[in-house]
């Protein structure tokens, strides 16, 4: 009698598949996991240059910069204060601002009735978290 081959796989055959599955999982698991705080990344970046930009324009506009982030917005240079993706707040960003020099006076000097102060040169994120590559995001 002639014995006909069952059609199928063998133990070896689905062990051999189940490691290499096994293996892939294991290679691509630490990407799939970092990619919240990436994207959160990501957007912290993209807040951080859109208000340095707004920032920049608003002092060539006015020719002086602004005394808070909520003078772009009443300016019309932003919709809102962007929120901190890592703080979950938009009143929560540090604001650098410029230094008077000896005499007391900054940069060019203001019309009369706009005499505000010094004004916000910088923005950095108020997160004390670590990025990814090692840096505080108070430092980007």
């Amino acid at each position: 009698m002639v014995r006909r081959r069952e059609r199928g796989f063998t133990l070896l055959e689905l062990i051999i598949v189940v490691a290499m599955i096994g293996i892939l999982a294991a290679i691509a698991m630490p990407k799939l996991v970092d990619m919240p705080k990436r994207a959160k990344e990501a957007v912290l970046k993209t807040n951080l240059h859109t208000l340095r930009e707004v920032i920049d324009q608003y002092y060539g506009d006015k020719g002086r910069y602004p005394a808070s982030l909520d003078e772009l917005v009443e300016a019309k240079y932003l919709r809102q204060v962007p929120v901190d993706p890592f703080t979950q707040r938009s009143d929560s960003w540090v604001l650098l601002f410029e230094e008077e020099d000896e005499e007391g006076e900054v940069g060019p000097p203001p019309e009369p009735e706009e005499d505000t102060g010094p004004g916000i040169i910088d923005v950095k994120s108020g997160s004390g978290l670590v990025s990814l590559s090692g840096t505080p995001y108070a430092d980007w």
